[in-house]
């Protein structure tokens, strides 16, 4: 295993926003919320995090060195329309003046989509991620974030997007703003220690999904498939050890870096693991990170002949037995037991009769145009049958 011997890991970055990382960074969140202008912070995190030691400590920290913070927790594990609209409300009744993002994917989307709604006469779906309906928004009044993942796998500190479910349509929309991209973002592993064996191995098959959607994407960006590479790199070294020991630093250290790339790198774009993962999301209120990880095989089996010079690459850089598409294959596929990742949708509770709903949803999400392979209704629909009876087979 890859340990980095001989490299401190602490650095402060510019790319693709300013990044303290590092253990104990998060000490340094009062001068990263004032650097930004930030002097009554809103803190948004997940409901299971609002009583915990290490955001009752932020909060502290932030009232003693003259920032009065004060948490919102209202949200749902897959946030909805109305939780941001809350923290909205909740904004300006405290007269807040920036937001701190602070837990998982949820709770840093919710910030993100409320710091661009504090300001905004708009409703929140005005601003999906469609041609160019961020104009549509009075970029002058979005509200500066601070992120502070408690995770490692969504990598919302470093997107210019929220995934937000919209209630009335039951579906997943990509709220987007280039200012959505969190101003600042602090990187501590140690705020991830405690996240349990099953959510490690979610998040981090979410992170794993990221980088490996965006090397396969459509498009030509070299920049993100290198970033991604070595996301993939970082979370095969990694991963294993995280869920197995959930105190090793390092492994939670190397695997929020993997998270962070992963999210940098799908800026190339994304597919059908994501077009098929946000319906299931949306409609069975299933963790992100979990669908990613059981559709992930069936995708790649999908995209076989689109992605086998790609494969080729990754199998070599990666260092795995045998070649190409079959050697990703084998990976993933022995990743996923030894971690616990679950092999078909049935264990999340989805059936087959549900299955004309979910591919109406898939065939809709802006996931599915970074596909590298087309993807039609037939496609969509023998995808989720296959991910329901675990069959993985080309086609």
């Amino acid at each position: 295993m890859n340990s980095d011997v001989g490299w401190a890991l602490l650095g402060d970055w510019n790319y693709p926003t300013a990044i303290r990382f590092g253990n104990g960074r998060i000490e340094e969140l009062p001068d990263a919320c004032a650097k930004l202008g930030i002097s009554r912070p809103l803190l948004i995190t997940d409901p299971g995090l609002a009583e915990s030691d290490m955001v009752r400590s932020a909060l502290a920290h932030c009232t003693e060195s003259g920032l009065p913070a004060l948490p919102f927790s209202e949200l749902s594990s897959n946030p909805v329309g109305e939780n941001v609209a809350d923290a909205v409300v909740a904004y300006r009744a405290g007269s807040h003046d920036g937001v701190i993002g602070f837990g998982g994917g949820s709770a840093m989307d919710v910030a993100k989509a409320a710091a661009l709604m504090v300001g905004q006469r708009n409703p929140i779906w005005d601003f999906e991620d469609r041609e160019d309906w961020y104009l549509r928004a009075d970029a002058n009044s979005i509200a500066p974030v601070v992120a502070v993942p408690t995770t490692a796998g969504t990598g919302s500190e470093v997107g210019r997007v929220a995934v937000i479910t919209d209630e009335d349509k039951r579906c997943k929309k990509l709220i987007f703003h280039p200012k959505l991209m969190p101003g600042a973002v602090i990187l501590d592993p140690a705020l991830t220690l405690s996240l349990p064996a099953n959510l490690t191995a979610a998040t981090g098959m979410d992170a794993l999904a990221h980088n490996l959607e965006a090397y396969c994407a459509r498009g030509f960006h070299p920049m993100a498939d290198g970033i991604a590479l070595e996301g993939m790199r970082l979370i095969r070294d990694w991963l294993p050890s995280a869920v197995r020991d959930g105190s090793d630093l390092s492994a939670r250290a190397h695997m929020q870096i993997a998270s962070t790339m992963g999210a940098t790198a799908f800026q190339k774009g994304l597919g059908a693991i994501h077009a098929l993962s946000h319906p299931v999301g949306a409609l069975y209120n299933a963790h992100h990170g979990l669908t990613n990880a059981v559709f992930m095989p069936y995708v790649l089996a999908f995209n076989r002949q689109a992605i086998d010079e790609r494969m080729v690459r990754l199998a070599r850089f990666l260092d795995l037995p045998g070649d190409g598409v079959d050697a990703v294959m084998d990976w993933v596929l022995a990743l996923r037991q030894e971690i616990g990742i679950p092999h078909s949708l049935v264990d999340l509770g989805v059936a087959e009769s549900g299955v004309a709903e979910l591919v109406a949803l898939a065939e809709i999400d802006q996931a599915r145009a970074g596909n590298p392979r087309n993807l039609s209704t037939e496609d969509l629909t023998r995808l989720f049958i296959d991910a329901i009876q675990g069959e993985v087979t080309a086609r």
